[in-house]
């Protein structure tokens, strides 16, 4: 009966441990940019209010999941997206980017700067 319940303890504490590596869906990701990423690089990760943020809508899903980690880490610098960053679990960065990847993109278009 012991070993059982020595078992149930530590799968409980695994289990309460591992949120922040379950997938978000795309619409909780889409919440968190809402709530998170929107204020600077605009909802649609394009129109965001200065023309110096970059747009994020579009690009590719692991270079803006590393760009997270490495605003987390240190290893990239920007004091505002380090501050983000450092609230984000490995969960939420991979659901963002995939969200900001899955929308639509002006980046592809050559027109666009002239």
């Amino acid at each position: 009966m012991k070993y059982s319940a020595f078992r149930t303890f530590w799968l409980l504490v695994f289990l309460c441990n591992c949120s922040n590596l379950m997938a978000l869906s795309l619409t909780e990701a889409e919440e968190k940019a809402n709530g998170v990423c929107a204020g600077c690089h605009g909802k649609d990760g394009v129109n965001g209010v200065l023309p110096s943020y970059p747009i994020i809508a579009g690009q590719h899903e692991d270079y803006l999941n590393q760009a997270l980690m490495d605003y987390k880490s240190g290893a990239r610098k920007n004091a505002v997206m380090s501050g983000i960053a450092t609230t984000l679990t490995k969960a939420e960065m991979k659901a963002l980017a995939k969200y900001f990847a899955s929308l639509p993109t002006p980046l592809n278009d050559k027109n666009r700067i002239k």
